[in-house]
């Protein structure tokens, strides 16, 4: 029989273990997107790259022909990594750009986070091409979209049948906290909720209205 013991699962993430690659999140590629609603689409984008920005994940950025036809990467990643440089592209697979891969084996880490646009291209692309080559792929899906449900779907489950994990924009973000008595990052991550994190981070905003400093959920203020 196995031994419980109070340690994560060796699939979880945590901050410092993976590369976080936010692909194509371009008015042009946004505006064909069916999938997902826009307003949706932003906010689970900005929530991911807060999340990422504010848990120090190393992350690139990266548009397709952003000045000749996609348009800028959105407001609400710039934001979150205004010094970070955006790497454009040609190519729909970014994983055939040697810029980005040379930025990740630079950045060396064997995990993969991917979120961006369109699904079934631009993020499929590089999920099985860096699958093949070894590397753990994890997709935020509803950080992602695509011209249709049926080519979003499709696209998330070949992704998952070739090895890839998938997960939710929340999930992300509370999977980097993972303890609420991690008081070095419990504000910063109840923060992101309150103004990302939809119905949840309304009901930290009732929670700390009505009971001020005491409403903590690690049981105890942090």
């Amino acid at each position: 029989m196995p031994t419980a013991a109070p340690v994560p699962g060796r699939t979880l993430l945590s901050p410092g273990d993976h590369t976080l690659i936010m692909i194509d999140h371009q008015s042009q590629m946004a505006f064909a997107t069916k999938s997902i609603d826009p307003i949706l689409l932003r906010n689970n984008a900005a929530l991911v790259a807060a999340a990422a920005a504010g848990f120090k994940v190393s992350t690139i950025l990266t548009t397709v022909a952003e000045k000749t036809f996609s348009g800028p990467i959105f407001d609400e990643i710039k934001v979150a990594f205004p010094k970070v440089e955006v790497t454009d592209r040609t190519s729909m697979n970014s994983w055939e750009d040697k810029n980005i891969t040379d930025r990740v084996n630079k950045i060396g880490k064997g995990r993969i986070v991917l979120a961006g646009l369109w699904t079934s291209v631009c993020i499929v692309g590089p999920a099985l091409s860096a699958i093949d080559q070894g590397f753990e792929i994890y997709v935020i899906a509803d950080a992602c979209g695509d011209v249709s449900d049926e080519a979003h779907e499709r696209a998330m489950e070949r992704m998952v049948q070739a090895g890839a994990r998938p997960m939710t924009a929340l999930q992300y973000l509370l999977e980097l906290q993972r303890d609420w008595a991690r008081g070095e990052t419990y504000e910063l991550t109840t923060g992101i909720a309150r103004r990302l994190g939809g119905g949840y981070g309304l009901g930290i905003i009732y929670a700390k209205t009505m009971l001020g400093e005491h409403a903590s959920e690690a049981g105890a203020k942090v």
